[in-house]
């Protein structure tokens, strides 16, 4: 199995992603473009990218210094145990308020408060655990 987020794990990533149509086909409904980047709470940058392009994504790999909308960080144990059990809307409530899980990028307040990125985002923590 390849190390989270590496770049073999993010390309894995997308692949699912974009399989999945409650995640891909749901952000593409709404025109969703970004460049999400994932990574630990510890370190000064993001491991890995997504890059999405109406819903779907069109690059997955390394950061490389690009430019973010989204930038996910949480310890290693937190990211392993949403990869394992999900998380849900109370879940990410929790994570978010407790600073378990960090948007450095990105306005939480306002896609947590529109169902049709809100649902997407949950559906994206289902989603690693198939990677």
């Amino acid at each position: 199995m390849a190390d989270l987020f590496s770049p073999d794990w993010m390309q894995t990533f997308g692949e699912q992603w974009n399989a999945e149509p409650e995640l891909a086909d749901a952000l593409a409904k709404i025109h969703f473009n970004s460049v999400i980047g994932y990574g630990f709470e510890n370190e000064p940058n993001p491991t890995g990218v997504l890059t999405v392009q109406d819903g779907r994504v069109i690059a997955a790999g390394a950061y490389d210094g690009q430019s973010l909308n989204w930038d996910l960080r949480a310890d290693r144990d937190h990211w392993q145990q949403w990869r394992t059990k999900g998380l849900n809307m109370m879940g990410l409530g929790m994570a978010y308020m407790s600073r378990k899980l960090q948007f450095r990028v990105g306005d939480y307040a306002s896609m947590i408060k529109d169902p049709r990125m809100a649902g997407p985002f949950i559906k994206s923590f289902a989603v690693m655990s198939r990677v």
